[in-house]
Order: C-alpha cells, then structure tokens, then sequence
C-alpha cells in the first residue's frame, strides 16, 4: 500500500457499506481475512480505502462505492489532513471551472506526472482569480502527489454537478463532522443579517471564518432589482479559514465578482486599511482580553472611545465603521453584555450621540452560537458629514417570536416569524427614521432618554409588556377561564374508589408483555427519531412530538432537521389517532393516546410508539396499564447516568376486549381529569404573573 493512500474507519467503513458500525466489529471479528488496521489508534484504528472497498466487493457487500463516498474518503484519509485535502480539492475545482477544455488533456497524465504538471496552471488559476497577494497558496508538486486520486475525483463529481456543488458538499461535510473546531453562524442569521445591511456593491467580512455571512450577502445582492455585488473582501486570523473561504466564494460566484480573502490579525494587522465598504457583516470572537488593547492604544479607528481591556466587542464595532464608505451600513453579532456593561458606556453614549448606532435587536436563545444566550444584532451606519444624527434608536427584541416549548433550544426556534418581525421594524424604521410602539417587540427610543449613566441599550430593558397592552380586559379573560376550567376539574374529579377487598399484588391476572403482543401481531411498536424534512415533497412543514411535549400534555413542537446534502430525504413515522407513544428516557411512567389534532405529527427521538389493532386491543385501555408504577420498575435500565425504559418488557393483562374498553374508558376518564388539572395550572400562573405585571405597570386598580 502507498504511504498517500487514503485511510478510512470504522464508521466510514459502515457509511460505505449502508450498515452499522456493529456490523463492521462482527466482520472483524468473524472473518480472517478482514483488511488489517494501518493507522489510528487500538481504540479507533483505521484501515486502507483501497483494500477496504476491495474485500467489501468480494465478500457481496459493496457493488460500487459512490463517487461522493470515495471523494469524501480520500478527504478525511489524506494525509496532510482534511483541510489540506479541502484546499487542494477547492483549487482543482477552480482550475476545473476556469479550465475546462484543457481539463480533460490534463487528466489523461499517469498520476505521478499529474502532480508535476498541476502546480503551473494552479498558479495561473489562483493569480486570475486571486491576485498575487492571497490565502490560497499554490501547492508543490510534492504537496500534490498524494491529493491526485482526490483532484481526479473532485473533477468527477464536478462533471456530474458543477464544481460549487461539489465544494460545498465537501466543506459542508467536513464542518458537520466537526463541530466543535468551528465558531459557525447559521443560514438564518446569516440571511438577515444581509437583509439588513440591504443592497450592497463591495462587502467586508473582517472575522469571516467559514464564509459563511459573504456568501449571504453574495446571494442576497444576486435577486432580482438589487444591485449585483462586485467584490467580496474577508479576512480571518486562521489561514485554513482563510483559504477556504476563497475558494467557497470564488466557487460561490461569478468570475466578474472580485474575490479578495486574507490571512492575519485583522485588529493588529488590517488587510484592508484603505477599504471603503458599501457593507461589513462581522460576527466576531467574543469575550476576547488579548486583541491589543496595549499595542492599539492610539489607533486612528478609535473615532468613538478606546475600548477597555474587556471591551473586545466595541473594539470590532469600530472597525467595521471605519471600513465603511459614509451612509455605509455594517451589522454585528454581538454577545448581550456589550449592551450593558460599564466599562462600554461611554463609546456606546458617543456611538448614540453622532447617529452611527441605529438599532440593536436581541435574537432568541438558540438563534447562533453560544446558543444559550440571547445574542444580540447592532445596526450601524457610519456617519456622513454634515447630515444631523438621527434622533432615535430601534430596539427590538424577538423572544416572543420562539415558539420553543419548555426547554427551548435550536432546534425549536420559527426562525421565519423571526426574521419577519425584525425586518418588519427595521425597513420602515430605517425609511422613516421613527417607528410607532409594538408593546414586549419594538420600539423607537429617544436617544436622549439612552444617555444617562448606564447607557444600557438592552432592548427588554426599555420596552413595555406585551399584556401591558391588554391590562385587566385580558386578565379578565384569563379568570373567567381558569373559573370555567376549574368548574370542569370538579366535575371531573373521580368518584370514590371502590374497594374489592383484595390486598394489593394479590390480584393475579393472566400477563403479557408489549413485546409478545408486537410478535403476535396485536400491535406494532416503532421507535422514533428518524425522518427529515422534504420527505413529502409540497406537503408543507411537519411537527415533530418530542419526549418534552409527551412529559408536559403538549402539542408537537419540534421540527424535522433538513435532509443531508449528500442523500435523499428520510421518511419519518407519522403518528394517527389511537397510536400510544411512551417517552423511554428519565424513569417517568407516562403514556399517551394520540388524538386527532396531534396525529399526523413525526415521532421524536427517544419516544416509542405503539399502534394496537382495534380488533385486539383497546389504546385507552394499552396506555393505562403501561402508567402503573409497578411496570415502570419491571422495565426500567439502569445501566448507564439515565434510567431508560425498555418498551418491549411493559406488561399488561390479557382481557376480553369488552373487559379492556370497561378499564379504557375508566382511565380515559382520568386522562381528561390530569389534563384539566394542567391547564387550571397554566392558566393560575398566567393570571397570578398578569396580576403582578398590570399592578406594577399601572394597568390594573389595586
């Protein structure tokens, strides 16, 4: 085997032959001839593609690797590593695309001399697209030797798509399967923050990790009516970010779109300190002590105040503005404490005094990474001379556009209604330079009224309630239906219960388990967690019922994740009515019967579903039983930090059908009384917050 061969393993060797990873550790241990390990470690050893692919053919376990498993395995294989890889395989595909009639003669070399040949019309490539001064650099002929079956690869998939698609599969994989090396922003933030920037001909992204905010904005200045963008300018202290990102735009983009991607210090060493950009989208390292705060002391950028030590983020504020053309417009993703700290005041009072701070708008929870904050997004506008600085600053804050149920997170967030409700501030704010009051989500502030000691710019600081705007009429609503609710809790509290005279655990009813009734066909028993969206092409969105909605009586509130670049959508299990689905993790003993509005719904990660056939088993009847406390302590595991429940050990008596709907409706009953219970909870708490809220604010009379 070649020392440049591309090495793959266990879990690639289950990617490419569609099976677990189980399977992979029974073949080594049942067949001799299993490919020996050549690298890794004892742990996690990797074993060569070539003699992997090899025995998985002889054996019937392969008839073809696909060409983009094969690319990709050379990619995590290579030997330099896969960002070498990612760098050598964006400029084939840039040589590809510029080159595509002298491609195939190129092609044609024996490897070896392939390796030769490349590096002359690399060079010419990189330099046309580039410029001499880049974060791409030419590889050698010796770099490139062992990135030769990636190249004739790449080319491959190139042909079958177009080199762009084929990058961004590669580079979308490679951040996927590593994402804790890699601060990223999310299309979604990316998107709007390029909608509030607006159109833009040149765009500066000074911390431009991955591309990804100059490639939104590439893509928002590319509809129709807008102006086209012509230079996308980016610099990152990582010179592997830095290449990448050259490659993902130039790839990205027309050949008439100027492409300029640096490497360096951008606070220490800016690469483009004569820039006037129309447009600077940044989301910049947080919470940074080392950014030169003793080398920068009498930097020309400090239009606004030398930022202290902590101040990191203003440092970056003032950046972008000094990169901008006057009336440019620049949009940061900031952490909330920059809004608030003291030692910030007095570059964010003289920042709201000259009129280059225009809104500050605070995302949800899980809208960008750190994704346990709140971020917040700052507007600015530096300022052209001789015009008056506006008279108001936009704040917004969008948490009561998160339709998370409890627990919240990424994955819960209606990032559309979002979007919706910042944009729907800000462009006829930014028209008009004044906006009417939208109580608990936006509102046009007095500068004047900023300035005061603090400067605190926290949008929630300065924005009334939402039920401010409803006072008692709304508190009245919610009484009257906390009295209704509380009316039915009553009639539906259950009867006294009649005693048999039986001792408890005396009573010996013939059993069975869910396991037996699943083999004998008396129901079907599914586990969730699979399925991603565009399964059902132009069937709209589909909710997910997650283990927390099961746990709080709660309509589905989760989403299905987007199908992988490289592979079709997954079909989902779709819940109907009368299915039953159990929650398997945190030692609860919880079922439910799904009714008609939550059916048509996906069924979450660890929840398991059982479907029963009416003519054999009655769901109200199914799900009481599972509830007993005593099946909870039969099924339970304990092996591992979480108590799971193993669905298939469940058990329940064998009874006539006629006998199990007696008990199903009983425990139907008792259903409808805990969910009574709920709400009369939810709407207490809401009346008892609404009581405070409207005595505090002065909407409601003591």
């Amino acid at each position: 085997m070649s020392e440049s061969a591309a090495e793959v393993t266990a879990a690639g060797i289950a990617r490419l032959a569609g099976v677990g990873r189980a399977a992979v550790s029974n073949w080594r241990r049942r067949h001799a001839d299993f490919p020996k390990p050549v690298g890794g470690t004892e742990t996690s050893p990797s074993f060569a593609l070539a003699d992997v692919e090899s025995w998985l053919r002889v054996q019937g376990k392969l008839a073809e690797v696909p060409l983009r498993e094969r690319v990709w395995q050379e990619v995590v294989g290579h030997p330099a590593g896969p960002v070498t890889a990612l760098v050598h395989a964006g400029s084939a595909l840039l040589l590809v695309r510029a080159r595509a009639a002298a491609w195939p003669a190129l092609a044609t070399a024996p490897d070896e001399r392939l390796a030769e040949l490349l590096p002359v019309p690399l060079e010419e490539t990189l330099t046309e697209r580039f410029g001499v001064e880049r974060a791409v650099r030419t590889p050698t002929a010796g770099e490139l030797a062992p990135s030769v079956p990636l190249v004739r690869g790449v080319a491959e998939l190139a042909a079958g798509a177009s080199p762009r698609e084929a990058f961004d599969f590669l580079l979308g994989r490679h951040l996927d399967a590593n994402p804790r090396q890699y601060t990223l922003t999310p299309a979604g933030p990316a998107a709007l923050m390029a909608a509030l920037a607006g159109p833009a001909a040149t765009v500066l992204d000074p911390a431009c990790g991955t591309g990804a905010l100059l490639t939104a904005a590439a893509a928002a200045t590319a509809e129709p009516d807008t102006p086209t963008v012509t230079a996308l300018h980016g610099q990152d202290a990582d010179p592997d970010l830095a290449a990448l990102t050259a490659l993902r735009l130039a790839l990205g983009t027309a050949t008439a779109v100027d492409v300029r991607v640096l490497s360096g210090d951008t606070l220490r060493a800016d690469a483009s300190p004569t820039l006037t950009a129309d447009a600077v989208l940044c989301h910049p390292p947080f919470n940074e002590r080392n950014w030169g705060h003793d080398e920068l002391a009498y930097d020309p950028r400090w239009e606004y105040g030398f930022p202290a030590r902590t101040e990191s983020e203003l440092a970056w504020v003032q950046h972008c503005l000094a990169r901008l053309r006057p009336g440019g417009t620049a949009v940061l993703l900031m952490p909330p404490a920059a809004a608030s700290r003291r030692s910030g005041r007095r570059i964010r009072a003289d920042l709201l005094r000259r009129g280059a701070l225009r809104a500050v708008v605070a995302l949800p929870a899980g809208a960008a990474p750190p994704y346990g904050i709140p971020l917040h997004l700052w507007v600015l506008r530096r300022p052209v001379p001789g015009e008056r600085p506006a008279a108001e600053l936009l704040l917004v804050d969008t948490a009561s556009e998160a339709t998370a149920a409890a627990g919240g997170g990424r994955d819960r967030l209606d990032w559309p209604a979002v979007e919706t409700a910042v944009l729907g501030a800000w462009r006829p704010f930014d028209r008009d330079g004044t906006l009417g009051e939208t109580p608990g989500e936006s509102r046009a502030v007095p500068v004047i009224d900023l300035l005061d000691d603090d400067v605190d710019l926290a949008p929630a600081r300065h924005l009334p309630p939402p039920a401010a705007a409803e006072g008692a009429a709304q508190l009245t609503g919610v009484r009257t239906r906390l009295t209704e609710t509380l009316r039915r809790t009553r009639e539906l509290t259950p009867p006294p219960a009649a005693d048999t005279g039986a001792a408890p655990g005396t009573v010996r009813w013939p059993a069975t388990t869910v396991g037996e009734l699943a083999r004998a066909g008396a129901l079907t028993l599914r586990a969730g967690g699979a399925g991603t969206a565009g399964a059902h092409p132009g069937s709209g969105p589909v909710a997910v019922l997650t283990d927390t909605d099961v746990l709080a009586g709660q309509a589905p509130s989760g989403t299905l994740p987007e199908a992988p670049a490289d592979g079709p959508a997954e079909e989902p299990v779709l819940l109907a009515a009368g299915d039953v689905v159990v929650p398997v993790l945190g030692g609860g003993s919880v079922a439910r019967v799904v009714d008609a509005t939550t059916a048509g719904a996906a069924l979450g990660r660890n929840v398991h579903l059982l479907r029963p056939d009416p003519a054999a088993l009655d769901p109200w009847f199914l799900a009481g039983f599972l509830r007993a406390t005593a099946n909870k302590r039969k099924a339970s595991s304990y092996a591992s930090t979480a108590t799971r429940l193993d669905v298939r050990r469940l058990q329940l008596p064998r009874l006539p059908l006629v006998e199990q709907r007696r008990y199903g409706a009983r425990f139907r009953a008792l259903a409808e009384f805990e969910e009574a219970l709920r709400l009369a909870g939810r709407l207490g708490e809401q009346l008892v917050q609404g009581m405070y809220d409207g005595l505090a604010d002065g909407t409601v009379e003591p």
